[in-house]
């Protein structure tokens, strides 16, 4: 005897199956990268990342009007400088690169979201993120007094115009120190996008190129999660949100979108998902090569974000997504 309900009555046609669709991806959902250099302009393709690009500061605002024309509400910077040295000037300095280019971005189209990544691994000689020891070739961070440079980058970035900061070098207590530097400093309306959830993934090797931020030796798992831990992942999530997080982010996405799913359920904030630049390069090769149809993957693959429990993507897929959601 057949059953009484039937699923493939609710798929016979286009728009029914629009209907009853139980997750939706939109522009709104999309977060855009963009990497910034000093200069005028430039725009150097990054070799392991076709159609991404470093860009100048005018170029950024150039693709800064184009992405809200799109309807995507947000970029996220990061930012290259010139000179790069233990102390990680640029990245706290008010003429930073990622400020000046946050106030540019504000001035040209006042209504996009801009978020500072806020870390400092492409500003260090070294390529980590903090302070380390003297003649330490590890890579093991001092926690303590990279948490005070964060602070002065965090403010910095609100003074240049960010309408959110968004901590990412998985330092212990980032999130307190970020929120009492900014509430000091009177960006009490400032939120705090947290990498709460951070792995240290090989898929991060073509944004290191993006980025210019390899470590010179060593490695980031003394402060990236393990990829095999997700318990370790709800308590990172539980002490950010304890300490002031307004938003979590778990990176990367496509490989953990369980971790993604965890995040949701134990958690009311936002979750943002980073779709990474090895995710994005794979795509991007397979499609070069004919092997994909590029559209369809970009899409069920964002979309599967949203069904893990993602409320925003960052993804260098923005621009394209957004045309292929309007058309």
């Amino acid at each position: 005897m057949f059953p009484t309900h039937r699923p493939r009555r609710l798929r016979n046609h286009p728009q029914l199956r629009r209907m009853v669709r139980e997750n939706v991806l939109t522009t709104s959902d999309l977060i855009y990268p963009l990497f910034a250099v000093p200069g005028e302009s430039i725009a150097n393709e990054v070799r392991s990342m076709p159609g991404v690009y470093q860009l100048s500061i005018d170029k950024i605002v150039e693709e800064a009007k184009q992405v809200y024309d799109l309807g995507i509400p947000s970029i996220i910077l990061f930012g290259i400088p010139d000179d790069k040295n233990t102390d990680a000037t640029g990245a706290w300095h008010d003429c930073g690169i990622v400020q000046k280019a946050a106030t540019a971005v504000k001035e040209a189209v006042p209504e996009l979201i801009v978020i500072a990544d806020t870390c400092l691994c492409e500003y260090t000689s070294h390529g980590h993120c903090g302070y380390l020891e003297v003649g330490d070739l590890t890579g093991r961070v001092l926690n303590d007094p990279t948490l005070e440079l964060l602070k002065k980058t965090a403010v910095s970035q609100a003074k240049a115009g960010a309408d959110i900061i968004a901590p990412s070098g998985m330092m212990d207590g980032f999130v307190a120190a970020i929120r009492e530097g900014l509430d000091e400093a009177g960006f009490q309306d400032i939120p705090i996008l947290s990498y709460a959830a951070k792995y240290a993934s090989a898929y991060y090797g073509p944004f290191r190129d993006a980025a210019e931020s390899t470590p010179q030796f060593g490695d980031r798992r003394t402060y990236q999660m393990d990829p095999g831990n997700s318990r370790e992942a709800i308590k990172e999530i539980e002490l950010d949100i304890a300490e002031g997080a307004d938003m979590l982010m778990v990176k990367p996405a496509l490989a953990y979108m369980d971790i993604i799913h965890q995040v949701k359920q134990a958690s009311n904030l936002p979750v943002a998902a980073y779709n990474v630049s090895g995710e994005y390069a794979m795509v991007k090769a397979a499609a070069l090569n004919g092997w994909i149809d590029e559209e369809r993957v970009v899409m069920e693959t964002l979309l599967s974000f949203k069904r893990a429990g993602a409320d925003l993507i960052l993804t260098y897929h923005a621009k394209d997504a957004a045309r292929w959601l309007g058309a």
